[in-house]
């Protein structure tokens, strides 16, 4: 039936059915049902989607993405494709700061963004903490990055061995580098001994830019930085095949690949979907 089907094209099916001793009728018959149990294209495309971005797309998401590419879904047809395809979407897990030592007994910075409006151009606020990396060896390797409020984007991080100053330093000196960012810039962490040191006020202070810290006990002052550790934890660590890394340089590379990622390719739904690489350029040409 196959045959005939592809070369129905080129000959008359009649004289096809007729060379390979099949009945007309059942060539028709087969056709109908092809066409009852082929995939749609949407579906085709949803699986294809699902698969690209390794579990770390839901309903939401897959449909935004789907519609992009002319296909318009419901969620609920969604739902019942991916339990079809066995397809089901990672689930991020609560996570519980533990890397903040606040007893360092320096003066910390009030809170700037209390009461204060979202921000709704690129580099007006920051928002910035640690977290820890499991090694194979039972050992932990630290990552710092930096987020834009407005946009979503990671504008910088670094994954280092140790919890030093210089991790959150160094990281902020190539995001300044790199966005330039006009005077006024809020950076907003928690209270760790890493954000108060000297040489990270020195960096604010000649780029102009304002420190912000939590208030006291208050893990909610910095929940965009907890959220995207939640989100770091839950994509990049369930997707492997052993959630830990074998060394410094493979958390180091896997990391930059995940925010590569994430700025480019993700879509946010604090952004209406959109992706936040594209997002904040979209938003650095506004500003006049």
């Amino acid at each position: 039936m196959q045959f005939i089907d592809q070369q129905r094209v080129y000959y008359p099916v009649q004289l096809l059915c007729h060379v390979l001793a099949v009945v007309p009728s059942r060539y028709y018959a087969w056709c109908q049902r092809a066409e009852i149990t082929a995939e749609p294209a949407w579906e085709t495309a949803m699986v294809n989607v699902f698969d690209d971005h390794q579990r770390r797309y839901g309903t939401r998401r897959l449909q935004v993405e789907l519609r992009e590419l002319g296909h318009r879904v419901g969620r609920q047809a969604l739902r019942t494709a991916m339990r079809r395809h066995g397809r089901k979407a990672l689930q991020p897990k609560a996570f519980t700061p533990r890397t903040t030592d606040s007893t360092h007994g320096k003066r910390c910075a009030p809170n700037l963004l209390l009461d204060q409006p979202h921000p709704t151009q690129a580099n007006r606020v920051w928002v910035s903490d640690i977290t820890y990396l499991p090694l194979a060896n039972g050992h932990w390797v630290y990552c710092c990055a930096f987020q834009d409020v407005c946009t979503k984007q990671v504008v910088d991080w670094q994954v280092r061995a140790d919890m030093s100053e210089a991790l959150v330093t160094r990281t902020l000196q190539r995001a300044l580098l790199a966005q330039r960012p006009r005077p006024g810039l809020i950076v907003h962490s928690d209270r760790g001994g890493q954000y108060v040191g000297k040489v990270y006020k020195t960096l604010l202070r000649n780029a102009k830019a304002q420190l912000s810290h939590s208030r006291r006990g208050e893990c909610y002052d910095n929940a965009q930085a907890e959220s995207l550790w939640a989100r770091l934890k839950t994509e990049l660590l369930e997707v492997r095949e052993w959630p830990v890394f074998t060394d410094l340089a493979d958390a180091q590379a896997s990391v930059a690949d995940y925010f590569d990622y994430y700025n480019h390719k993700r879509r946010h739904s604090g952004i209406g979907y959109l992706k936040p690489y594209l997002f904040h350029q979209q938003k650095l040409a506004n500003i006049t």
